[in-house]
């Protein structure tokens, strides 16, 4: 046989086949309905907002413009944090506190500004052992520093943010880290896994 006429042939038997089962196709069966709400958008290399304000926020919220050195020093602490082996919510917290004390800016002594000897992104004081200038200036030193108080606070994953933060700050205004939890929050969300 030809193969020239086998192939139409095929083709014919196919092309049968193929209009067949569309027109017989649809008249068979009850066509299936389709959902055409949206669907929230899930992003899994996200943490869960539960995770990360467990507790919910305290009080209205404060938020800044952050600057390329201000992003670089969250991204710091977030690198520290998993580098001492704790959590997105560890992290959360040690933003928040930096985002209280400096701003998220490595702040050096500020002369008659400064408070007492206070200095870094955690305003630790040299003079209360948090280490040397040098190094409470330094991101990852002075966030290793923070989170290793943070440590032995007792049940500090199951406190207000605020509470666990004061804790180991001693600040005089204690209630002042709960304005900036989601902001904190959401730079752990944007920047943990990146």
């Amino acid at each position: 046989m030809n193969t020239t006429i086998l192939r139409k042939s095929v083709l014919g038997i196919a092309g049968l086949a193929v209009a067949g089962g569309l027109a017989a196709g649809p008249l068979n069966h009850d066509t299936p309905t389709i959902d055409t709400r949206p669907v929230a958008a899930v992003q899994a290399d996200k943490p869960a907002v539960d995770t990360l304000i467990p507790h919910g926020v305290q009080g209205d919220q404060s938020r800044i413009d952050l600057n390329d050195e201000q992003t670089g020093n969250a991204k710091a602490i977030i690198a520290a944090t998993k580098k001492a082996g704790m959590d997105e919510r560890a992290a959360v917290v040690s933003i928040a506190t930096a985002l209280q004390e400096s701003k998220l800016e490595n702040l050096g002594h500020l002369g008659d500004r400064n408070d007492h000897d206070s200095q870094g992104l955690f305003q630790q004081r040299p003079s209360s052992g948090w280490g040397t200038v040098e190094q409470i200036t330094d991101p990852e030193y002075a966030t290793l520093a923070f989170l290793k108080g943070l440590k032995q606070v007792d049940g500090w994953q199951d406190m207000p943010l605020t509470k666990a933060a004061q804790t180991v700050q001693v600040s005089a205004y204690p209630d002042h880290y709960a304005q900036w939890e989601q902001q904190a929050a959401d730079l752990v969300a944007e920047h943990w896994n990146s």
